[in-house]
């Protein structure tokens, strides 16, 4: 991978924006102690390390699928396990021209709070970049339940020059630059949905 594609997926840095001090789960507990309001507050978060949806996973983050919803197709990209990402690689999403369609992510959070995760995409053509997304997912406790974003809508591009074949890669990255996951895929926009 060269310089050029690191930095095709970097997060943009806002002017003045200074991400917390990282604190362990732990430390969040214990904050306050004697604020039974505030302790009430934290238990409705769910903020208990203890909460493993797998628990035989390190990760902190685990993406289980991105969704694009076109209406009238969904598409669901599998990214659970690094075998479902390789089977992604051999896949093209095809997408309708001039269609409007949107990308939710599923994860879980476990063992530790994760603070602005974000969502980063690149759209190549021929290697040359046609977008870029970057989008905020949002900070989120520990949970046994999946959890899930949608993002704004946005449409296909439309015309003879704008069918093809595009390469994708995407990423999910927090505050703390931690890399959840990075993917490749690759995407065809066709006339009509086959």
């Amino acid at each position: 991978m060269s310089q050029q594609d690191n930095d095709d997926l970097t997060p943009t840095m806002t002017d003045g924006y200074k991400p917390g001090e990282k604190k362990e789960l732990s430390e969040l507990q214990q904050m306050d102690a004697n604020d039974e309001s505030l302790n009430k507050w934290k238990a409705s978060l769910g903020l208990s390390a203890d909460k493993l949806p797998f628990p035989n996973d390190q990760r902190s983050v685990i993406i289980s699928a991105l969704i694009m919803d076109a209406g009238e197709r969904k598409v669901v990209m599998d990214v659970s396990t690094p075998e479902k990402i390789a089977e992604l690689k051999n896949k093209t999403i095809v997408i309708k021209e001039g269609v409007d369609y949107s990308f939710e992510v599923e994860f879980y959070v476990q063992r530790d709070v994760v603070s602005g995760l974000k969502f980063l995409q690149v759209v190549k053509r021929m290697g040359i970049p046609m977008d870029k997304t970057e989008n905020m997912c949002g900070s989120f406790g520990p949970k046994l339940e999946k959890q899930s974003k949608r993002f704004p809508t946005t449409t296909a591009p439309t015309g003879r020059v704008a069918r093809g074949t595009y390469s994708v890669r995407s990423k999910f990255v927090d505050d703390d630059n931690n890399c959840h996951l990075e993917w490749a895929w690759t995407m065809k926009i066709k006339e009509d949905w086959e």
